[in-house]
């Protein structure tokens, strides 16, 4: 049987400029026919893995690395006594090269995405095999003085080959078991995301990106000269944003080979940085710290995920001053409510509202903690079924 979690949130953006395109323009897109602001997904999950490591709900064993400087990591972990930093960097680079992937000009060719535990495994693999390793890796460049010439060095056996390519069989960290990996020379090792994050989206029509034109001044300038010594201009946005997000709760269990403990640690912390964790783009500019003013977080089983963006096809509209806030929720209240009717399977909702609260996104509750808590609790309880 299927068990969801789902997160609905409303969230007021200042001022900014969170994520921009390659023009340095806020990113945009066009749904129920008028341009909206939108949040790539990939900038939210950037800051939600940020705000893992800092949380410290997690461990740094339980936490990815996304890198193209895994062989710095791996050389970092090895045990080899009386070896040189040099040769150490070597062996690593030897071990990724036996995994089939090569490190070239000091870096992968892309972006790998592994678990500090499968760093471990690897170091570990060269440290036990310390002789092999260094009998095969070639010689470093010395320092300032000639190239050596390159000596003929062994290949890795089959039986190492094997062993670094064991280290890759699955990890436990959290954000790889969440957000997924592609290895692309290691399609076999890659990680199917048990987290779906939606870009988010204004829940009205974007009338117009505005321009902050901004000058500097030398401090150490004649006084008798006047004028700016640095003028330019910024782009920027505010509205009011629809999020969304879906976890597969199985799946993420089976990521996390079994281990329960980890499950409802990993769902506790994705569920903090899901509040607190927003996109860092020109923030020491704008400084649009706003947390989300509505929270919604549903737990269904035997269900498919339901993205509830509809409910802004046709954008809000802010009544009198009113703002785009109240419109918005009573909006998504009113699909949140046709879904259920239509499709069924209510499940358990829990939710905090600012203003505009409906009995559809179920029992209100009176903080943060005490939302994430009962929501970790209806997962947890959800799987047993």
């Amino acid at each position: 049987m299927k068990a969801i979690l789902e997160l609905h949130y409303l969230q007021n953006f200042a001022p900014s400029n969170l994520n921009r395109d390659d023009t340095g323009s806020p990113k945009d897109a066009f749904f129920g026919g008028t341009r909206r602001l939108r949040i790539s997904s990939q900038s939210f999950k950037r800051a939600m893995r940020q705000d893992f490591a800092q949380r410290q709900i997690l461990s740094e064993a339980e936490l990815g690395q996304r890198t193209k400087r895994a062989h710095e990591e791996i050389a970092r972990r090895i045990q080899a006594q009386g070896s040189t930093d040099a040769e150490r960097l070597a062996a690593a680079e030897l071990a990724l090269g036996g995994l089939g992937l090569p490190i070239k000009e000091g870096k992968s060719q892309y972006l790998l995405f592994l678990g500090r535990d499968e760093l471990q495994r690897v170091a570990d693999i060269v440290s036990n095999n310390w002789s092999e390793f260094q009998a095969a890796a070639p010689e470093p460049e010395p320092e300032g003085g000639k190239k050596k010439k390159a000596s003929k060095k062994a290949a890795l056996s089959g039986d190492l080959n094997a062993q670094l390519k064991g280290a890759l069989n699955g990890s436990k960290a959290v954000d790889v078991a969440l957000f997924g990996r592609m290895l692309a020379d290691l399609p076999d090792k890659n990680a199917d995301a048990a987290a779906q994050v939606a870009h988010p989206i204004s829940t009205h029509a974007l009338r117009e990106r505005q321009y902050d034109f901004y000058t500097a001044v030398d401090d150490l300038k004649p006084q008798d000269n006047a004028g700016a010594d640095m003028l330019g201009t910024v782009e920027f946005a505010s509205a009011t944003m629809y999020r969304y997000a879906a976890i597969d709760l199985q799946k993420l269990l089976d990521n996390l080979q079994g281990d329960r403990e980890l499950l409802e640690k990993g769902l506790r912390a994705f569920l903090y940085a899901s509040i607190f964790a927003a996109p860092t783009g020109k923030q020491n500019t704008f400084a649009a710290h706003n947390l989300p003013a509505l929270m919604v977080q549903v737990v269904r089983t035997n269900a498919s995920p339901r993205n509830l963006a509809n409910a802004f096809e046709k954008g809000v509209v802010a009544e009198r001053g009113s703002g785009y806030l109240k419109p918005s929720t009573e909006a998504l209240a009113d699909e949140m409510k046709w879904q259920n009717s239509v499709f069924g399977d209510a499940g358990q909702a829990r939710f905090i509202a600012r203003e505009g609260a409906a009995e559809v996104f179920g029992t209100e509750m009176p903080s943060v903690d005490a939302l994430i808590e009962g929501t970790v609790a209806a997962a947890m309880s959800a799987l047993e079924q």
